[in-house]
């Protein structure tokens, strides 16, 4: 029988021999183990803890990034991240400090995840590194402490699943209209427990902003999760990074999948995930000329160059309507100075918005852009539970949908 993307990964990564069949625990070596500010604090204190003084595995694949609240919003933050500071100084272990942006995307830009790489941390979406081939997971801080000493962690592998993509998309339609549709047919537990494999034209037209947008939903329907099979472009990324990689890990032709969903997305229109839950998907035109007060074009979801060179297309030469506030939070330093080069910066401040430094920006709450009692929020971030983004209530567009409510004042049906 042939081996799914993931178990070819997890095979490559454990002693040998080991058995990969799904729910069986294996030991996995791991090229990369992080922390970002969140948690990170506790992770060295479980660290000291249980191992002392004693040095990390190995100092160059142990690494601390600094992307929910930065610079730092209150004392107990700033506290945290001092104290990451100071005890990656005393092990001699990198940190993305409070300007590189979010740990996720900082990873795949500078080459610390390619395909087939193993990446852990303290991110719940760090499963995003699927966009590129590799196997990245969200763990507790404990499980983190103990990645730092032993280079390793156990893990049970998943089964996985199939999701075929039928059709293609077309404008005004983005990868976020693709995600939100899959979204919406999965639910927020149709992948629970397992690793998604995403197939189909669409999916392979994806650029690698797309992919990311697409992999970082897949913890909001349950999955542990979800592989874009490598193109020419992760690739690219993948050289930039010194890995002589030019294959990538693809599934065998005789794998198996504990199921297959079709999602045909022929006559896909522009979608919207209504409050509470990122799996309440409808279409815009449904829920068009509600008022909003404010937009957050940004997050691991949809901070890429590219998600604000098409905002800045259809805002060009026009206001963002008076009593919205527009914040934008690029992802990393490297997309911000794409921003402030191209001069797509320029054309967001000229129209209104808010642009603030890379990070996580509007998704930690209590940092940025917190919405207050019946106000209501227009988002590309990932989640829109209760309380996530304030009080308010928050939905989830693509960039293009946020551009043309943000200008209207109220939700807006994208226009092409």
């Amino acid at each position: 029988m042939g081996k799914t993307i993931i178990q070819k990964i997890f095979e490559s990564h454990s002693p040998a021999g080991t058995d990969v069949t799904p729910g069986n625990i294996i030991w996995l070596d791991l090229d990369i183990r992080s922390a970002r500010d969140f948690a990170g604090a506790n992770v060295v204190k479980n660290y000291r803890a249980h191992y002392g003084d004693a040095p990390v595995a190995d100092k160059a694949k142990t690494c601390f990034t600094f992307d929910l609240v930065v610079p730092p919003s209150n004392i107990p933050y700033a506290n945290n991240q001092q104290i990451c500071r100071i005890w990656a100084r005393e092990q001699g272990v990198k940190v993305y400090d409070v300007n590189a942006g979010i740990g996720s995307h900082v990873a795949i830009e500078q080459g610390l995840a390619y395909p087939g790489s193993t990446f852990v941390g303290t991110d719940s979406h760090l499963n995003i590194l699927g966009a590129v081939g590799a196997f990245g997971q969200g763990m507790g801080d404990q499980d983190i402490a103990f990645t730092f000493k032993a280079g390793k962690t156990w893990f049970e592998v998943p089964p996985t699943m199939k999701v075929i993509i039928k059709g293609q998309i077309k404008p005004p339609c983005t990868a976020r209209d693709l995600t939100l549709a899959v979204m919406g047919q999965l639910g927020s537990s149709g992948a629970l427990g397992r690793a998604i494999e995403f197939y189909g034209p669409a999916i392979e037209a994806l650029d690698l902003p797309g992919r990311i947008t697409l992999a970082s939903q897949v913890t909001e329907v349950g999955g542990i999760i979800g592989f874009i099979p490598p193109s020419e472009e992760t690739r690219f990324f993948s050289k930039r990074s010194d890995k002589n990689l030019v294959s990538g890990i693809y599934a065998d032709p005789d794998a198996e999948y504990v199921e297959t969903v079709e999602v045909d997305i022929t006559g896909l229109e522009p979608l919207i995930a209504c409050p509470p839950s990122p799996a309440n998907v409808v279409p815009v035109r449904e829920v068009a000329g509600r008022r909003i007060d404010s937009v957050f074009l940004g997050s691991c979801t949809n901070g890429r160059f590219e998600d604000f060179g098409a905002v800045a297309e259809i805002v060009k030469g026009k206001q963002v309507a008076p009593h919205v506030m527009a914040t934008v939070v690029p992802a990393t330093r490297g997309v911000y100075e794409q921003m402030l080069r191209s001069g797509v910066l320029a054309t967001l401040f000229d129209a209104g918005f808010i642009v603030s430094n890379p990070g996580c920006g509007g998704c930690a709450s209590g940092h940025l852009g917190m919405t207050g009692i019946e106000q209501v929020n227009i988002s590309t971030s990932n989640r829109n539970f209760p309380g996530k983004q304030g009080a308010g209530d928050t939905y989830l567009a693509s960039p293009v949908t946020a551009a043309w409510s943000a200008l209207a004042g109220e939700i807006a049906v994208p226009e092409v």
